[in-house]
């Protein structure tokens, strides 16, 4: 064992810079993976610190409204693992009606950008 925090970043749609430099710099061990279906295969392994993933509402799934749901229900076996969530302004309704249901540690609106997810992270 490192010693060292982990981080998975699910990077779906991307959009936002290359945050892997940041998560290093404050000392995660970082694994990156681009969908929900290897973040789940992953997260039967391993129980990181923090994951970091993309809210992305929409409305032509049959029994949920996000992408989150799923991973959600996964990360209820690891509470003390911190979802930060990156999610479009123009959906903060939905997004909040899906955070009453779900745990959801910090939030971060697009325009992502390293500052801000820094200020998340930063001392955790």
């Amino acid at each position: 064992m490192t010693g060292r925090k982990s981080l998975l970043a699910i990077v779906e749609l991307g959009g936002y810079p290359n945050l892997m430099p940041l998560y290093q710099r404050l000392g995660f061990e970082v694994t990156v993976v681009t969908s929900q279906r290897k973040a789940r295969t992953w997260l039967k392994k391993h129980q990181p610190d923090v994951v970091v993933a993309e809210y992305n509402y929409q409305t032509d799934f049959r029994d949920r409204s996000s992408n989150l749901e799923t991973l959600t229900a996964v990360l209820q076996r690891y509470p003390g693992v911190k979802l930060l969530v990156f999610y479009p302004p123009q959906h903060q309704e939905v997004f909040d009606r899906f955070r009453q249901n779900h745990e959801v540690w910090k939030a971060v609106p697009f325009p992502v950008t390293e500052q801000a997810v820094a200020e998340v992270l930063d001392g955790l």
